[in-house]
């Protein structure tokens, strides 16, 4: 087949969404498909190269220098008359396509796909169905979000908040019913922004995860150099963390939950967490002055295949994010064969098992998470149980599956 794949974030940025806009492209390509992904320049300009088998067109794009572009390190924060003054704008921002049309309509002319797969409509999804369906291309969509993705960082009073995220759903909802195949992460992501409404929805709509590599996650000894290169004890138990740094994941909940559970931890406990967000510093700077930077470390961004050793380094992965649609990093954990703590909010629920693989706690709660950080980190064979039952759980989510059950979706809205 001739797949198109249209994505506001791609490789090598990291969240979720770009991390599956790429494997899929890959994978898709490593079966024989041909494969076109169309995603914002880097660089501003456009250009169309081969990355990993994979034709990728990176349309003209702008800075949005509100938010940092996720390639980069978070500069730290500019000091002025004695004060810390927050992050207005970024040199390295995001990057948007704002009016890619004319792109967009010599692209498919061009390469005339068999199907198109939109991840988020951002300017490029919307421009990509709008021309599909002038041309009777088949159009599949990927809803990765959910309305609180968006309107949780934003900090609104519930005044605004709820008649906004209302919109938003209807918005949501009717911009799936352009497709001729939804898909969502999970179930529960389909209750929620399909089945709750009540009202008709014509589309077909499927639960498919979005699925890892096995092959890259797996248990074992991790290399030695890794702990010397990141600074990281060889000794002790490891609480691990890895995603973005960022207010919406709610990564000083976790920190909190591990600062209280300390005294009632094995000595030489340490907790790791790996990734770069808008609220790294702040946080580097909370643990600095608690007196702890040799307890919580922060690695920054890091990538494969280091990433894969530094999963192998946790004890228990841990994570108080309320906005996942299914959350890659905890099918990565998992795969792993680490237990899982979490909080009952968003998706996860499908991924990390009380009882089986992990605790899933109340969203916000500490002292809830830091209860079960001790439970897990002073019972060995507890941690050999929910370490068997995380590998069992991510067997579920094997990324081979992935790619059946959308190769499987393509043709069938190709045939009609």
């Amino acid at each position: 087949m001739k797949i198109v794949i249209a994505t506001a974030v791609y490789y090598p940025m990291t969240n979720g969404v770009s991390v599956f806009s790429h494997n899929l492209a890959m994978g898709l390509a490593q079966r024989g498909h041909e494969v076109l992904v169309l995603c914002p320049s880097q660089t501003k300009k456009n250009y169309v190269r081969m990355e990993d088998g994979v034709k990728v067109q990176r349309l003209r794009s702008i800075d949005v220098k509100i938010y940092p572009d996720q390639i980069n390190n978070v500069p730290p924060k500019k000091q002025f008359l004695g004060i810390t003054w927050p992050h207005l704008f970024y040199k390295k921002g995001f990057k948007v396509s704002v009016f890619p049309n004319r792109e967009i309509k010599r692209a498919l002319d061009s390469f005339k796909p068999d199907v198109v797969h939109v991840q988020i409509s951002d300017p490029i999804g919307l421009s990509v169905v709008s021309y599909a369906r002038k041309k009777g291309i088949p159009v599949v969509t990927t809803e990765h979000n959910q309305p609180e993705v968006l309107t949780e960082p934003l900090k609104l009073p519930g005044v605004v908040r709820k008649p906004m995220n209302a919109l938003l759903y209807t918005y949501f909802r009717n911009r799936q019913s352009k497709s001729d195949f939804v898909t969502m992460p999970t179930k529960q992501a389909i209750d929620n922004l399909i089945l709750s409404s009540g009202k008709e929805f014509n589309v077909p709509v499927a639960a498919v995860s979005n699925g890892v590599d096995l092959s890259n996650f797996r248990p074992g000894k991790v290399q030695k150099e890794i702990y010397k290169k990141y600074g990281i004890s060889e000794e002790g138990l490891k609480v691990l963390y890895v995603g973005r740094v960022d207010p919406e994941k709610k990564v000083g909940v976790v920190i909190e939950a591990f600062m209280k559970a300390r005294k009632d931890l094995p000595k030489k406990t340490e907790m790791i967490v790996v990734g770069d967000g808008v609220d790294r510093l702040r946080l580097e700077k909370l643990v600095s002055e608690a007196g702890l930077s040799n307890e919580i470390k922060f690695l920054g961004r890091v990538l494969p295949p280091d990433l894969y050793e530094l999963y192998k380094v946790g004890d228990v992965f841990s994570t108080a994010s309320e906005i996942e649609t299914q959350g890659i990093v905890l099918i990565e954990a998992a795969a792993t064969g680490l237990p899982l703590i979490a909080v009952n909010k968003g998706a996860v629920s499908e991924v990390c098992l009380t009882g089986k693989n992990g605790h899933l706690c109340e969203p916000g709660n500490v002292e809830e998470i830091s209860k079960a950080m001790i439970s897990i980190l002073t019972d060995t064979d507890l941690r050999k149980k929910y370490s068997k039952g995380s590998i069992e759980v991510a067997s579920e989510h094997d990324f081979e599956k992935t790619l059946d059950r959308f190769t499987n979706i393509y043709n069938k809205v190709i045939n009609g």
